[in-house]
């Protein structure tokens, strides 16, 4: 009897006990056991929405238009960026038209976000070719000496306002396909071979910031048409720098590739085609 009392008067002061923790207005909290767990929502990586790219160290307008398959000037457009496309690391760039857009124009928007002015990257000059000089007095009657004739640049072919060559050697070892993950052609090599650049322009892209494609440059001919040199062991020009047909722009190499071979595209407003319809016939 005096055992059933003692529980009674220790259960009776429990629930007084808890019952005075109410009144004064604090809750009373209940562990979880030992063995349970409680799910955790993990953070959510921050991220640009999926129709945008935030700018990073190494990208230009043109090599983030050329991973998306978009026209740069396109890309230009969204964004409210006018000639010479300086962007910055950081910056968030629109991948489509906005909802708003001035139908009927290339590029444009109804507004363009205000920016900070940026600097420009000046464009690296070619360095000239000193011309060739006699060392010491010339002679009394000298004998003309016959001009000095280029090596030939090989097979040149016209299409679309632009003078193509072959920017390799090497076998064709791969035909282009549209579906593509990255659309062009390969030719075969080994490593050190010249790279040349197939038509006249100026180099838009150098470095190695796209996925798949190794040490790459990019060149861009005319509003219309760019072209790709991927895999190179060593790029031999800059951004910003002007180069001419045949001119030697990189070393063949295996890097993003598992062999020594140059995958070459070329796009036009954009988009991959194939560069046997430009190119001459071999």
């Amino acid at each position: 009897m005096l055992a059933g009392m003692t529980k009674w008067t220790r259960f009776a002061a429990a629930c007084s006990a808890a019952l005075l923790l109410a009144a004064c207005g604090r809750s009373v909290v209940v562990q979880p056991n030992r063995g349970a767990t409680t799910p955790r929502t993990p953070a959510a990586p921050t991220r640009v929405a999926s129709d945008s790219y935030r700018v990073m160290r190494g990208d230009t307008l043109y090599s983030i238009a050329f991973r998306h398959g978009v026209d740069f000037r396109d890309l230009a457009g969204w964004n409210g960026i006018a000639s010479p496309y300086t962007i910055w690391p950081g910056q968030v760039l629109r991948l489509s038209p906005a909802r708003d857009r001035v139908a009927g124009t290339r590029g444009s928007v109804t507004s363009a976000p205000t920016r900070l002015p940026a600097p420009v990257v000046k464009p690296v000059p070619t360095p000239s070719h000193p011309s060739a000089s006699v060392v010491g007095p010339a002679p009394v009657a000298a004998v003309p000496v016959p001009p000095v004739v280029p090596a030939p640049k090989g097979a040149t072919r016209t299409a679309s306002g632009v003078n193509w060559r072959w920017p390799a050697d090497g076998t064709l070892i791969k035909k282009f396909q549209g579906g593509d993950a990255i659309p062009g052609i390969e030719l075969a090599g080994k490593a050190g071979d010249p790279v040349r650049a197939a038509a006249d322009g100026v180099v838009v892209y150098s470095g190695n910031g796209l996925v798949g494609y190794g040490e790459l440059i990019i060149i861009k001919h005319n509003d219309d048409f760019l072209s790709a040199y991927g895999h190179n062991r060593k790029r031999l020009v800059k951004e910003g720098q002007r180069v001419s047909a045949g001119q030697l722009i990189a070393e063949m190499g295996s890097t993003g590739a598992s062999r020594d071979e140059l995958q070459f595209q070329i796009r036009r407003d954009g988009n991959p085609v194939d560069p046997l319809d430009y190119l001459p016939a071999r």
